[in-house]
C-alpha cells in the first residue's frame, strides 16, 4: 500500500536535545519546549537559546506551559494566573515568530464534571481569543480527557478559526482514555490542526517512540490523512531518531 509521506508537516518535539539538529538534517519542523516549564518563559538566557535552536528550521509550533494551568478553572484567581502565563506564551511565540501554540486542555478526573469543563473552558476561550492576533492559532491538546467529544464541544462552542484541537496519539492510550485511539480521530477532525506522536502500552504515558506500545500506529495515521489532510505532527520523543526510522520504515518518509 502506497502511503503519503508526513515528511513535509513532520515536527520534532524540544524534549528531544537534539530535536533542532534532527530537523535541520531532515528537513522537517521544530516544536518548542523549552516554555512548556512556565518560568522559562521570564528567562532571556532560553529565549536567546531557544533562537539558536530556530536557526536554520523554517517551521514551528510552541508548546505552552501547562503545570498548574487551568483554562477550565472555577476560582478567578486561578484563571487569572492560566491567562497571564498564556499571554506570556503567545507575546513571546509571536516575538520568536511562532504563529501556532499549543496548549492542554487541562480536564482533571473526579475534580471536573464534563459539563462544567466544557462550560467554562468555551467562557476562558471565548474571551482569550479577543486578545490574540487573527494570525495566531491554538491548538488545544488531550491529556487527561476521557473521551474526545468534551475538546471537539468546546472548539464547536468557541467558534473561531483560531482555536483548534491537538490529538495526542500517546495520551489517547492511557488508563484515562475510556475509548482506543483511532476512535478519537472523526470526533476531532473537524478541528484537528496537529498531531502528538508517541506510544506506550496502554497503560502509563511513556512517549516512547514509534512501534514499541501497543497503538495500532498505522491504522490511527492513516484514519488521520484520510479526514484530517492538512493537519501537523510532531513526534513527541525524548530520542526521535527511532521514530523517524519507523516512519520511514512504513511508508510515511520523505521518499514514499
Amino acid at each position: 500500500m502506497r502511503r503519503e509521506s508526513l515528511w513535509d508537516r513532520l515536527y520534532l518535539s524540544g524534549i528531544d536535545g537534539r530535536a533542532a539538529e534532527l530537523a535541520r538534517e531532515n528537513g522537517l519542523g521544530l516544536e518548542i519546549a523549552a516554555f512548556c516549564y512556565a518560568p522559562n518563559l521570564e528567562d532571556r538566557t532560553v529565549a536567546d537559546a531557544v533562537r539558536r535552536d530556530m536557526a536554520g528550521v523554517e517551521r514551528f509550533w510552541f508548546h505552552a506551559p501547562f503545570a498548574e494551568l487551568a483554562p477550565c478553572a472555577i476560582d478567578p484567581l486561578v484563571r487569572q494566573v492560566t491567562e497571564k502565563r498564556y499571554r506570556q506564551a503567545a507575546d513571546l511565540a509571536r516575538e520568536l515568530g511562532v504563529r501556532r501554540l499549543v496548549i492542554h486542555g487541562g480536564f482533571v478526573p473526579q475534580v471536573y464534571f464534563p459539563e462544567w469543563y466544557v462550560e467554562q473552558s468555551v467562557l476562558f476561550w471565548r474571551d482569550f481569543l479577543r486578545q490574540l492576533p487573527q494570525d495566531m492559532t491554538v491548538a488545544l491538546e488531550n491529556v487527561m480527557e476521557p473521551q474526545p467529544r468534551l475538546l471537539a464541544d468546546i472548539a464547536r462552542q468557541v467558534d473561531d478559526p483560531r482555536l483548534g484541537l491537538c490529538l495526542d496519539i500517546g495520551h489517547a492510550n492511557t488508563f484515562v482514555s475510556q475509548v482506543p485511539p483511532v476512535e478519537w480521530v472523526e470526533p476531532m477532525a473537524p478541528w484537528l490542526r496537529h498531531v502528538h506522536l508517541h506510544d506506550n502500552v496502554g497503560r502509563e504515558d511513556l512517549h516512547d517512540p514509534l512501534g514499541r506500545g501497543s497503538i495500532l500506529m498505522e491504522q490511527v495515521l492513516d484514519a488521520i490523512l484520510e479526514l484530517c489532510p492538512a493537519a501537523t505532527f510532531t513526534l513527541e520523543n525524548q530520542d526521535c531518531g527511532p521514530s523517524l526510522d519507523w516512519l520511514r520504515q512504513h511508508g510515511y518518509g520523505a521518499n514514499t
